[in-house]
């Protein structure tokens, strides 16, 4: 564009980090490649043998048979990762096996521990057999089937399945809150997703899992309580936990399914491991040095002597 006579204006010189730009958009094909297509338009192209043509055609499939290995090789684990994870699987089964045959050898032993219990008590022994089923029945050990309430709580859907809120899911708190919730409105036996609750059972978190006497479960949570299904669905409306259903429900759209049941079979624990405990002997005083003077401390004295802060008020 040339500058107007007479306005004063000078010629726009252009960037010269344009100037590929400028040749691309002048020149799209190369010229090496313009001659190439000119002289094969005169027919003074040499004309393609069939030895390249061959050579063309082996030179692909070898690369292509390269990448394919090349990618094969990515995508399949090395030999030392694979055989780690051979060694780990056949020690999980080895140990999957050695668990059950432990678990066989305790229910033989209960059987049994049973038998000669029966033995030993005979029939004079009725209310004695009786105490021990009813003691059994509140420790876990053994399997109960009565009526009873069924409560389900199922973790709310997540616009965003990748991102993890932890509001939005069934936590550990929750099924505290529901299980003493129902053991304070009379409930005789409980069980979540399958696993027997004792008193020595804890249910906590770890990770995204709730873990229910070490056992990792999943939503969605099965709570069934044998007892009085119409008594503690009252009780467990009236309490707290009932609030906190409700507020499960309402605020963070926690599934909460609440059913009455004319059959629940609930499992037991088996054997429940005692712990004992008693009073550590209390270590022996240290007699005082011979010869100390009157000023010196007793070392004996210094904590047990002392003002509630253990610093002397001196």
């Amino acid at each position: 564009m040339t500058p107007r006579h007479g306005s004063g204006e000078t010629p726009r010189i252009p960037d010269a980090s344009m100037t590929l730009l400028t040749e691309v958009y002048r020149r799209p094909l190369d010229p090496g490649y313009a001659d190439a297509a000119a002289r094969r338009a005169a027919g003074s192209e040499p004309r393609r043998t069939r030895r390249s043509t061959v050579g063309l055609v082996a030179l692909a499939i070898g690369l292509g048979l390269g990448a394919t290995a090349a990618t094969l090789a990515l995508r399949q684990p090395t030999s030392s990762a694979q055989e780690a994870r051979q060694l780990l699987q056949t020690q999980i089964e080895q140990r999957s096996a050695d668990a059950d045959a432990i678990q066989d050898d305790i229910t033989a032993m209960t059987d049994e521990i049973a038998t000669l219990q029966e033995e030993l008590l005979g029939d004079e022994g009725q209310s004695v057999r009786d105490q021990i089923e009813a003691d059994a029945v509140q420790a876990g050990v053994m399997p109960v089937t009565g009526r009873g309430l069924r409560l389900v709580l199922t973790d709310s859907p997540s616009d965003d399945p990748d991102e993890l809120d932890m509001s939005l899911r069934v936590q550990d708190v929750d099924l505290q809150v529901v299980v003493n919730g129902l053991w304070a409105a009379g409930a005789e036996a409980i069980a979540v997703n399958g696993q027997r609750l004792t008193a020595m059972t804890a249910i906590r978190s770890a990770g995204d899992a709730v873990l229910v006497d070490l056992v990792a479960l999943s939503s969605p949570y099965t709570v069934e309580a044998v007892g009085d299904a119409v008594e503690m669905q009252t009780e467990l409306a009236r309490a707290s936990a009932g609030q906190h259903l409700a507020t499960l429900r309402t605020n963070w759209g926690i599934g909460v399914q609440m059913s009455s049941q004319s059959e629940l079979q609930l499992p037991g624990t088996g054997l429940v491991t005692l712990y004992s405990a008693q009073v550590p002997t209390p270590a022996p005083v240290p007699a005082p040095e011979p010869g100390a003077g009157e000023g010196a401390p007793d070392e004996a004295g210094v904590a047990g002597s002392a003002g509630p802060t253990g610093r002397d008020d001196t």
